[in-house]
């Protein structure tokens, strides 16, 4: 083989090498943290989800509720047009 396999070389100083490895340790925190915050948000989705189709059936049950309302409404003035007609 020849001499041209890869070596670290003295004129490398320390300080850099340092920066590197505290570069990667940040870097690997910071991929960590964006995990858990992708995950949490996930999470947060399915319950706003889940609440979101509770409202919607509730939403409909109220509109359900109001145009029995209405048409109640309705019965009770034509029964009072009807008894002040008379």
């Amino acid at each position: 083989m020849a001499q041209d396999d890869w070596y670290l070389n003295k004129s490398i100083p320390l300080t850099f090498v340092l920066a590197i490895i505290g570069q990667t340790v940040a870097l690997v925190w910071f991929v960590a943290a964006l995990n858990t915050d992708i995950e949490n948000n996930a999470r947060e989705i399915v319950r706003h989800e889940t609440r979101l189709i509770v409202l919607e059936n509730i939403v409909q049950s109220q509109a359900v509720t109001m145009a029995r309302m209405d048409e109640n409404i309705k019965a009770i003035r034509v029964a009072v047009e009807k008894m002040s007609m008379r």
